[in-house]
């Protein structure tokens, strides 16, 4: 099955570029190129966790921290390198809330009617429940200066925020990777390559999808004039959703296994992970591409990245979760992208 896995994605990219010599229509370029970066994703998640086993836990796990999101982040430098800063922005609030509410909602959701009320490490939990809180004030709080400050340009004030939080990423991973319940067990699986092939695969797929995320932001334009999307949606629902969904089908997965402290540090974990790490170096990256990514949001943004935090927050006290809350967190995910799709 992984073989086939394998077959049809090395197809799908090779479909891009043919598709790109033939210059196909928008619409099919973008399709073909978000199929191919779903599969790309997997495979480059496939060769992160190998890599990972051949190097031991700790080691792996900083393997699978720092190349969690790899896809994603190849994807928005593009968007960013395009000049799409609305895109961006919106893809990093929007991979926040597909975790926290529509990943984690699934998880819990499917989880909790196979197994019934889930227990997970309220410790854990709380701390990225917490770890969200911080994201939710970091973002927010150069907006608020760029409203009450009319005429001062927050550039610098990104730039120093970002600052901050590639810090506190930081000292998160030391306390995860120190903490005794910082790394739940996940299901054991043997490396699907060696360890040169592992490195070789990883390699390959990071090109292939450099390769493919040029083409998918290329169709992004034209795709928001042809079909009426705005961008403020296709970076909230579309980006997230083709950078990560291969991380996402593995998350519920496992919860539906009744392994709810690994799904959790997947979907939590990603966010986290997202606005501590991403952000931050698509902000630092912003002024040499020519195109400062500034951290000011709309308030519809700002609203559905506080919502998400403060549901998550009341899901993580307890350590204990059923298929109710899972409704629920789906429920408001399905409220935030009814609104961005009537953003115009």
């Amino acid at each position: 099955m992984r073989r086939i896995a394998y077959g049809v994605t090395a197809a799908l990219a090779a479909a891009v570029v043919v598709a790109e010599l033939l210059h196909a229509p928008v619409l099919v370029i973008f399709a073909i190129t978000a199929l191919a970066l779903i599969g790309l994703a997997w495979v480059l998640g496939q060769a992160t966790e190998s890599l990972g086993a051949h190097s031991g836990p700790r080691i792996g796990g900083i393997l699978n921290a720092t190349f969690g999101n790899a896809a994603e982040l190849i994807i928005t430098i593009f968007a960013l390198s395009a000049g799409l800063t609305t895109v961006v922005k919106a893809s990093i609030i929007g991979s926040i809330i597909g975790n926290v509410l529509f990943v984690l909602g699934a998880s819990l959701l499917l989880g909790g009617l196979k197994n019934g009320t889930q227990t997970f490490s309220a410790t854990i939990a709380g701390v990225n429940a917490s770890m969200l809180a911080i994201v939710a004030v970091a973002l927010a709080l150069p907006t608020i200066f760029a409203a009450t400050t009319p005429g001062t340009p927050p550039t610098s004030l990104s730039i120093e925020v970002a600052v901050v939080m590639f810090v506190i990423y930081l000292l998160y991973l030391v306390f995860i990777f120190r903490s005794p319940e910082g790394q739940p067990a996940g299901p054991e699986h043997e490396p699907q390559f060696g360890r040169i092939a592992s490195f070789v695969v990883l390699l390959g797929a990071t090109a292939a999808v450099a390769y493919v995320s040029e083409a998918f932001v290329g169709a992004l334009g034209p795709l928001t004039e042809d079909v009426g999307l705005s961008e403020l949606f296709v970076g909230i629902i579309i980006v997230p959703v083709v950078g990560n969904i291969a991380e996402h089908i593995v998350g519920v997965q496992i919860a539906y296994k009744n392994q709810m402290d690994f799904s959790m540090g997947i979907s939590l974990g990603s966010s986290i992970q997202v606005a501590l790490l991403v952000t931050p170096i698509l902000v630092f990256l912003g002024p040499l591409l020519g195109h400062p990514l500034r951290l000011v949001f709309t308030p519809l943004e700002l609203g559905a990245l506080a919502a998400s935090v403060i549901i998550t927050g009341f899901v993580a006290l307890d350590g204990r979760s059923n298929w109710l809350e899972g409704a629920m967190l789906l429920g408001v995910y399905v409220i935030s992208a009814l609104a961005f799709f009537f953003t115009p």
